[in-house]
C-alpha cells in the first residue's frame, strides 16, 4: 500500500544534444598518449586540444567560432620536447594556459586575442622543479597566478607564476603516483587521489594532511577526487571486483563514506566534472560513449542519479565549459567538448523551459573572471572567496591584461658579495678611469666648460699621486 514518491528536481529532465557536424572541429589528430587526463580544456574564448606531434609535444588552440575542418598546417603551441599530458586555462585570464609534459616541465603560454597565426614555441615562463613527467596542472580558483602541478615523482609543487618560483613543495606525502589533485572552493585546501588507494585532504601552506582515507576504493585502477562547494569530497574509483564506484566523503570524518554507489564493470576511468551552482556532477568515462549526471543534495542517499546521455562513438577525452561561457537564453546548464579519434564534438545540456525569460533558479550568481586576492597575499595566509557575477544579461568578456613574469635575480646577491671581496684589488687597478669619470660627471652636473673640466682632472690626478706617494713612504 506504499506509494512511491518521485523526488522533485528541476534537473530531472535535463537532456543532452550533440551539435551538427558543421559546428564540430574536424580532422584533429587527438593525442594517443597513455595518461588518464581529459586532453581538452575550454573557456569562453578558446578550446585547447592535446594532439599527436612528432618530435615533441603540442596542443591546438582554436577560437570557439572556428568550427569545421581544421587545416593540418594550422599553427600549434609546440614548445615541449615531450608529449603534453595535461592543460588548463587560467580562470582569471582567458588568454593564458598552462601545460604539463613528459619533459618534466610546466609551461605557461599567452595566446593572442584572436588566436594563433603562427606556431607558438616561446612560453611566457618555464617552471622547472619536477624530476619526472608532469601529469596534473590546475590553477588556483581565487588567487592570481598561483598554479599547482603534480608529477610522477610523487611531488606536488605550488608555483607563483608571476615570479616563476616554486613556493611550496609537498614532499613525502604521497608514496606513489598521484592520480588527481583539486582545490576547494576558496583555494585553502587541496584533495589528492594516489595510487596507494588513499584520498588525502591537505593544507598546502601549513604542509600538513588534515584528513585522509586509506582504501577509499579498493580496486587497483586510477581514482579521482574533487571538492564540492560545501566542503565535502566526491570520489570515483573501482571496487575490488573491478566495478566502477562513486563515493561522497566528509573531510572531518573520513572513516566512513557518506554515500557509496556501484555503477558498472567498465574499465574506463570516470572523469568527474562539477557545477557548484547547481550541485550537479557529470561523469564521463574514458572509452565510454555516455555521460552520466547526478545531483548532490542534503537528503539521503545524497547522490541522486538524474539521467544518462549516450552517443555511438566512444570518447577519448572531454572538455568542460565554465558557467560564464554558456548560452543562458537557451537554458543551457552545461557544455562539453567530446574528443573522438579525429574530431571534437560539442554537446550541450539543456533544461526544458517554456518561458523565454531569464531563469534565476538555473543561473545563480557564478564565479567570474576577477581574482579575489593576489598570489603574495595567498602565500602569506589570506583566503578569498570567488568574486561572483550575474549571468542575467549574458557574460561579456572584458579586456585581459598580459601575463607579466618578473623573475627575481638570484645573481644580485652573489655579484654584490664578489664586489666586496675584490673591491680593494680593483681600487688601484681602476682608479685613473674612475677619477676621470668623476671629474666629467662633476663638471657636467655643474655645467662647467671643457677647460674647467680638464683643470678638474689635473687637480684630481695630483691629489691621487700625492696619496700614492704617502702610501709608499709609509710602507718603506
Amino acid at each position: 500500500m506504499f506509494r512511491r514518491v518521485v523526488r522533485a528536481s528541476k534537473f530531472r529532465h535535463v537532456f543532452g544534444q550533440a551539435l551538427k557536424n558543421d559546428q564540430c572541429y574536424d580532422d584533429i589528430r587527438v593525442s594517443r598518449v597513455t595518461w588518464d587526463s581529459s586532453f581538452c580544456a575550454v573557456n569562453p574564448k578558446f578550446v585547447a586540444i592535446i594532439i599527436e606531434a612528432s618530435g615533441g609535444g603540442a596542443f591546438l588552440v582554436l577560437p570557439l567560432h572556428k568550427s569545421g575542418r581544421i587545416d593540418k598546417a594550422y599553427p600549434t603551441v609546440c614548445g615541449h620536447t615531450g608529449p603534453v599530458l595535461d592543460i588548463d586555462w587560467c580562470p582569471h585570464n582567458d588568454q593564458v594556459i598552462a601545460s604539463g609534459s613528459e619533459d618534466c616541465t610546466v609551461m605557461v603560454w599567452q595566446i593572442p586575442e584572436n588566436g594563433l597565426v603562427t606556431g607558438l614555441s616561446e612560453p611566457v615562463v618555464v617552471l622547472e622543479g619536477h624530476s619526472k613527467r608532469v601529469g596534473i596542472i590546475t590553477w588556483h580558483p581565487t588567487a592570481r597566478n598561483v598554479l599547482l602541478s603534480a608529477g610522477c615523482d610523487n611531488l606536488v609543487i605550488i608555483w607563483n607564476v608571476g615570479t616563476g618560483e616554486a613556493m611550496i613543495q609537498l614532499e613525502d606525502m604521497h608514496p606513489d603516483v598521484i592520480f588527481s589533485a583539486c582545490w576547494n572552493r576558496n583555494g585553502s585546501l587541496i584533495c589528492t587521489a594516489c595510487k596507494d588507494k588513499t584520498i588525502r585532504v591537505i593544507d598546502p601552506r601549513k604542509e600538513e594532511i588534515v584528513g585522509e582515507k586509506e582504501k577509499a576504493h579498493e580496486g587497483a585502477r586510477p581514482m579521482r577526487a574533487i571538492f564540492l562547494s560545501d566542503g565535502n569530497v566526491f570520489t570515483t574509483g573501482f571496487s575490488r571486483m573491478s566495478e566502477r564506484q562513486l563515493a561522497l566523503w566528509n573531510p572531518q570524518a573520513m572513516d566512513e563514506a557518506i554515500s557509496v554507489h556501484e555503477m558498472d564493470t567498465s574499465n574506463g576511468v570516470l572523469l568527474p566534472f562539477y557545477d557548484p551552482d547547481t550541485s550537479v556532477v557529470y561523469l564521463c568515462g574514458k572509452g565510454d560513449s555516455s555521460i552520466r549526471y547526478f545531483e548532490i543534495t542534503d537528503e539521503a542517499p545524497f547522490v541522486h542519479y538524474l539521467s544518462t546521455f549516450t552517443t555511438k562513438e566512444p570518447q577519448r577525452g572531454m572538455g568542460y565549459m565554465p558557467k560564464r561561457g554558456l548560452d543562458v537564453n537557451k537554458c543551457e546548464i552545461a557544455r562539453f567538448y567530446k574528443l573522438h579519434e579525429r574530431k571534437c564534438e560539442p554537446i550541450i545540456m539543456t533544461v526544458p523551459r517554456k518561458s523565454d525569460l531569464f531563469q534565476d533558479d538555473l543561473y545563480p550568481d557564478t564565479a567570474g573572471p576577477d581574482c579575489a586576492i593576489e598570489a603574495e597575499d595567498w602565500f602569506e595566509g589570506r583566503n578569498g572567496e570567488p568574486i561572483l557575477i550575474s549571468l542575467k544579461n549574458g557574460y561579456v568578456p572584458g579586456k585581459n591584461r598580459d601575463l607579466k613574469v618578473v623573475k627575481k635575480n638570484i645573481l644580485d646577491n652573489k655579484l654584490s658579495k664578489n664586489a666586496e671581496n675584490t673591491g680593494t684589488v680593483n681600487k688601484s687597478a681602476s682608479s685613473t678611469p674612475s677619477i676621470v669619470s668623476t671629474a666629467v660627471s662633476l663638471s657636467l652636473l655643474g655645467g662647467l666648460c671643457l677647460g674647467c673640466m680638464l683643470e678638474t682632472v689635473t687637480i684630481l690626478l695630483k691629489v691621487k699621486n700625492t696619496l700614492i706617494g704617502n702610501d709608499s713612504s709609509e710602507s718603506k
